[in-house]
């Protein structure tokens, strides 16, 4: 079953599907059709949810120290951009002063 195009479904959403699904009431196509979505879709979601489920369980220091290195690298990966646009910017400037002078 097609669903709209650019329609996104949460986390909470994709959740709720999943659980029906596992519950085994219902088959993965009577679930498309009524949340109008794809089989293909529901299915994914199942696996994913499947291969994460073990995170439930893990301790929030774990799952703390997963976040502070998210975002020391989210800072680091910014300050690389930073970085890359500066030098752009030198190597455009410094091209330019070529053209000038050999032109």
């Amino acid at each position: 079953m097609a669903r709209k195009k650019g329609q996104i479904y949460s986390a909470e959403q994709k959740t709720k599907i999943v659980l029906e699904l596992l519950k085994e009431e219902q088959t993965v196509n009577q679930l498309a059709t009524k949340y109008k979505v794809t089989a293909k879709s529901i299915t994914n979601w199942k696996k994913q949810f499947l291969e994460n489920a073990s995170k439930a369980f893990e301790d929030d220091a774990s799952v703390k120290e997963q976040k502070k290195e998210l975002e020391k690298l989210k800072k680091e990966n910014d300050e690389l951009a930073k970085t890359l646009g500066r030098t752009t910017v030198e190597r455009d400037w410094a091209v330019g002063k070529v053209k000038l002078s050999t032109g």
